[in-house]
């Protein structure tokens, strides 16, 4: 062949040919294709590079580095032959030019992650790992915002997330030593905001946000259990847990018919992951409030907890809260992941009847309930629950403001909710407590 000119489509044409006889006939016989391409096409980049890639599987990393070089020349922008010289460097055991063609394959396109897996298993061949987790967990957030990866990738990527796990597993037993005394000093203080901090910088914990489905309250923080300082009535509550679990297992066994299902959407209504509980009696409420108005009848069947509800600080807003009820989770039962209508209102839970298998999560934090002890979340953060168990879990919910809120903003949410139902008429949606 003479050394002429040759338009893109036919180099495209004659780089699928040393692809394919490189991948399906023996090396020497390839090797004569590749020479008779390079003869026809010897400084064209796409024929120079699939001429290096077959010559460099063919175990001569010596001329594929010098292909690669002279397609470069000719095309200094392309990240795919800065990637494939710093493989044949890699194989030639010169990691000082292997580096500097990733570096070449980065400035192209710092999101490139096969150039960035490459660097971090460099990394770690030069001994350094904490540079490589770094440059692994770079790839790795690529990978998790969107960027594809071809699928025989699979294992080096595996093999990034156990580097970063394990440095991350080896920093914070460094931080254990280095904090140990400062923790010992300030044992007596509440450390659960600072222990987040730690967690979230080690990959140990994710971060949540208030999402509201309907009335999002700017620049509370998003504080998934509130510290039960906040609440000074909960002795009180907390007492008469054994008469609020009486009356709940009472009208549970006399009164059946009067639980409700709580997911009770038309059918017609996008309901996304609430389908499977829709109009099921596995997720059911007997409702001692409901939007503001006491459920009278129901109220007199349980007098104890309707004396203790009458003692609390509950959220009040006309036509939409307060809302309290027994709400009963069936056994093998789970609900998704969701999140509430407000933040301007929080969700009291006093566990009644927990059988073992129970859990509940808000955010980043897991907690299984435990009979008589209260507490309170932020529902427009993301949090789900589930009974595991054989038994029926029941548990008294009712609302209250979200103890950041001051008394001046209390009432302006109470007349904007007010005021947004009022001019909204018969088409208001439900503001208040989900």
């Amino acid at each position: 062949m003479n050394a002429t000119a040759i338009s893109e489509p036919e180099a495209r044409a004659l780089a699928e040919a040393i692809n394919q006889v490189s991948a399906s006939q023996p090396p020497a016989e390839a090797l004569k294709l590749v020479e008779m391409a390079l003869a026809r096409a010897p400084q064209q980049p796409l024929v120079l590079n699939a001429a290096g890639g077959h010559l460099h599987r063919a175990g001569d990393p010596t001329r594929a580095r010098e292909l690669f070089e002279r397609a470069i020349a000719a095309d200094g922008k392309s990240k795919v032959l800065w990637l494939n010289l710093a493989n044949a460097c890699r194989t030639l055991g010169d990691p000082g030019a292997e580096a500097d063609a990733l570096e070449r394959a980065l400035a192209i396109e710092p999101r490139y992650v096969p150039a960035l897996l490459q660097k971090g298993e460099l990394m770690e061949r030069l001994g350094k790992p904490k540079t490589a987790a770094t440059v692994y967990g770079a790839a790795l957030d690529c990978v998790a915002s969107g960027a594809r990866v071809p699928p025989q990738m699979a294992t080096t990527l595996e093999h990034a997330r156990e580097v970063c796990r394990a440095s991350s597993a080896a920093l914070e037993a460094f931080l254990e030593q280095e904090l140990a005394g400062l923790r010992a000093r300030h044992r007596a203080d509440d450390l659960q905001r600072f222990q987040a901090c730690q967690d979230v910088y080690l990959g140990k914990r994710r971060i949540y946000y208030s999402e509201p489905k309907a009335m999002m309250f700017p620049y509370l923080p998003a504080i998934e259990f509130f510290p039960r300082a906040l609440f000074p009535w909960f002795e009180r509550l907390e007492a008469a847990t054994d008469d609020i679990a009486a009356e709940a297992q009472a009208v549970l066994q006399v009164e059946r018919a009067q639980f409700r299902p709580y997911v009770d959407f038309p059918d017609s209504t996008p309901m996304d992951q609430w389908r499977p509980l829709n109009h099921s009696l596995d997720w059911s409420v007997y409702q001692l409030w409901h939007d503001s108005g006491p459920v009278v009848e129901h109220l007199e069947r349980c007098p104890r907890t309707a004396a203790v509800l009458a003692q609390l600080p509950l959220c009040d807003i006309e036509s939409y809260a307060p809302g309290a009820y027994f709400s009963v989770l069936q056994p093998r039962t789970r609900l998704p992941p969701h999140t509430g209508t407000t933040n301007t209102r929080s969700i009291v839970h006093l566990p009644l009847v927990i059988p073992p298998g129970c859990g509940f999560r808000v955010g980043s934090q897991t907690r299984e309930w435990r009979q008589g002890e209260a507490w309170v979340f932020d529902d427009s953060i993301e949090h789900e629950a589930w009974n595991d168990s054989d038994q029926v879990r029941i548990i008294l919910i009712f609302d209250v403001w979200n103890p950041l809120l001051s008394r001046a903003e209390q009432e302006l949410v109470r007349a904007l909710t007010i005021g947004i139902g009022r001019y909204l008429g018969d088409d208001a949606p439900e503001l208040g407590s989900r």
